[in-house]
């Protein structure tokens, strides 16, 4: 009877120990999301410092950092990217990278930070220059590039970075790329040249660009 009866106890007592910890957590997870919709970069802070795990996904099933800079909330991005313990290579819901993110957004601190934890430069299809490229952000395109991003990477269509920046991008961005040594001959699985993308939506600078780049391959015999 006795042990019976310190078994009940040290149960109970276990019982009441884990529904505080799940009632914390709950807490924590809430006051997470709520922090980085505020960009309160002191509470984020404060819940790492904690235990929270930073990659702890939303009900949509998108992390932290990901959300940060989506917002956009510089300084909670900021945070969580420096802190140790984010996975820099985590994959959203969409099977894409924060460095992806960070580049869509012209997040320049955000991508350096994540660069320098080894977030991932070369992901397999749809790749951070990809997004770069898009956004037409400049730094961001050359900070990847400076970090051995292939410039000519496919995407799953076999899209390039430059057919991004011919089509949804900037003229400036069109040129970097050409000036880093982007090949303008290439085509996607649709049969699309970058050229082509920039035909698409009447680009005429950056249809003069990728002109001027075709022309001086076929001049030095670059076929």
């Amino acid at each position: 009877m006795k042990n019976y009866f310190t078994n009940y106890i040290k149960n109970a007592v276990y019982l009441i120990v884990f529904s505080a910890y799940i009632s914390a957590f709950a807490g924590s997870y809430e006051d997470f999301f709520v922090a980085i919709k505020r960009d309160d970069a002191a509470q984020v802070r404060q819940l790492l410092g904690r235990g929270f795990d930073p990659n702890t996904i939303d009900s949509k099933g998108q992390n932290g950092l990901y959300l940060a800079l989506q917002e956009p909330s510089p300084k909670v991005a900021q945070v969580l990217a420096e802190w140790p313990k984010t996975n820099v290579n985590m994959l959203n819901a969409q099977g894409e990278s924060v460095l992806m993110i960070a580049a869509l957004k012209d997040n320049i601190g955000a991508a350096t930070s994540l660069i320098k934890r080894d977030a991932d430069v070369n992901k397999t299809g749809w790749a951070p220059l990809h997004y770069a490229a898009t956004s037409g952000s400049l730094a961001i395109l050359s900070l990847l590039l400076d970090n051995h991003a292939y410039i000519d990477a496919e995407s799953p269509n076999g899209s390039t970075p430059l057919m991004m920046a011919a089509m949804y991008g900037t003229p400036q961005a069109v040129k970097l790329l050409v000036d880093a040594g982007a090949d303008p001959l290439l085509k996607n699985q649709q049969g699309l040249t970058a050229i082509d993308f920039a035909r698409r939506i009447s680009r005429t600078e950056s249809v003069d660009l990728l002109t001027a780049a075709i022309r001086s391959k076929q001049a030095t015999g670059k076929w």
